[in-house]
């Protein structure tokens, strides 16, 4: 729609009446000498006198032009402006990070595909967790590996294209054989540092137990629950195994509690696709979503209408003057 963006500029319209109301007219004081025979002497002395000052006097042109320019500039200085429909942005209101554990044991092939074919404990959650990431669309989500140490595998990001296709690409051991969860929950706490995010979650992936993390798992979740980190432990596997593949499910809900959120237990694939069913109605996608009315400037016209009067005035006036000494000559 068309608006003005300055619309206290009209009151300056009457200005020029006002001024013309209240100042007394413009008066000049010249000396002069007055001699009713001023041409006949200028004859006997041999000069040829020149046409002196005038009178300027307005003409009905310049009466029509001067208001109209006056209101073309009242205008233009007015900002009219043709507003554009709204344009909505959806930001994301939550940053969403996955922590997968790419020790060792992530290569028992305990799990099934939906053929039915056995894969690897890894296989089974990148399935899973690519069609979580699909319909996480307005968050903000990044990856986390840990084995002997944490790694950023890809940072918080909306391409999820990217997020799927670096995730895609682990492998187990690629990060040492080891599982480190207290330096996986560091890593992402201090990723989540320049977050703006109100909603903070981390979904961290393991099928073991800490073996030497620089920071105990449990003061870990302490430190994420103080800067509004909310962890949800998955443990993947099989519960009973022993050995390197042994899970430490009470360590894992201490975390959860700690952090505000809660332990799952996915001993198998359809499982684990459950959990992260019940992952999204606990943690439902949020989006903030921001408008602005683009406008485009349309002051120009009014003002180069009023510099185009301006300027076919003195073109014609010019022209005028110009053809005056002809008419004389002729006369």
């Amino acid at each position: 729609m068309f608006e003005f963006g300055a619309p206290w500029a009209f009151v300056l319209l009457p200005a020029p009446l006002i001024i013309w109301w209240l100042l007394p007219p413009y008066r000049e004081q010249v000396e002069a000498v007055r001699i009713p025979f001023f041409e006949q002497m200028a004859s006997a002395l041999g000069e040829t006198p020149r046409r002196g000052g005038a009178l300027l006097r307005t003409n009905l042109l310049q009466k029509l032009i001067a208001p109209l320019v006056w209101l073309l500039l009242i205008v233009g200085l007015a900002r009219p402006q043709f507003v554009e429909p709204p344009i909505e942005k959806i930001e994301s209101a939550r940053d969403l990070m996955l922590a997968v554990d790419l020790s060792g044991s992530m290569d028992t092939r305990d799990m099934f595909d939906p053929d039915g074919n056995r894969i690897t404990r890894l296989d089974a959650v990148k399935l899973v967790l690519d069609d979580f990431i699909a319909r996480r669309e307005a968050d903000r989500i990044g990856v986390i590996v840990f084995g002997n140490q944490a790694f950023v595998q890809a940072p918080f990001t909306q391409d999820h294209t990217l997020v799927r296709t670096l995730l895609d690409q682990t492998e187990p051991r690629m990060a040492g054989p080891m599982t480190m969860l207290g330096d996986a929950i560091g890593l992402t706490i201090k990723a989540f540092e320049q977050s703006t995010a109100r909603d903070r979650v981390l979904i961290l992936l393991t099928d073991g137990n800490d073996t030497g993390s620089k920071m105990p798992p449990l003061k870990a979740a302490e430190i994420a629950a103080q800067n509004d980190l909310t962890i949800y432990p998955v443990a993947v596997g099989d519960p009973s195994s022993v050995g390197e593949g042994e899970m430490d499910l009470e360590t894992l809900g201490d975390m959860a509690r700690a952090a505000g959120g809660q332990l799952f237990n996915a001993g198998n694939r359809e499982q684990l696709e459950s959990v992260y069913r019940e992952i999204d109605a606990l943690t439902p996608e949020e989006i903030e979503t921001t408008s602005y009315r683009p406008t485009r400037p349309l002051f120009f016209w009014p003002l180069g209408a009023a510099v185009v009067l301006v300027f076919l005035y003195h073109s014609l006036m010019a022209l005028r003057m110009s053809l005056s000494p002809v008419r004389e000559r002729h006369a």
